[in-house]
């Protein structure tokens, strides 16, 4: 079962691959979403929305965050279309969403390194 937020089978399969590295790789992910979200979040032009929001998608997606990497390809989808209107509401949604996943994020690097 795949959860709204992370799917566990990618987080699972990271670990297994990155082995003792997993927590960083976590860290990295944390540190180059702040960056992402922050570019969202002061952007005023539509460009800089879309590539944020595409990288911001790539590595949401590629760390399990499901829900996050849809809504970062809706943003890119409205930034290429200049639909500024559904940019801010966009850019809402994805501050809520990282609200939710980086404490689970933390979580998940706590316990890889206690584990």
């Amino acid at each position: 079962m795949v959860d709204t937020h992370l799917d566990p089978s990618v987080l699972s399969a990271l670990q297994e691959v990155m082995e003792d590295e997993y927590p960083e790789l976590l860290d990295v992910f944390l540190r180059d979403s702040e960056e992402r979200w922050l570019t969202l979040r002061t952007a005023d032009d539509a460009l800089l929305v879309m590539n944020a929001a595409h990288s911001f998608k790539g590595s949401s997606s590629n760390m399990g965050a499901v829900r996050l990497a849809a809504l970062c390809h809706e943003l890119e989808q409205h930034a290429k279309q200049k639909n500024l209107a559904q940019i801010e509401k966009l850019v809402q949604n994805i501050d809520s969403e990282f609200a939710i996943v980086r404490p689970l994020y933390e979580a998940e690097r706590q316990r890889a390194l206690c584990g």
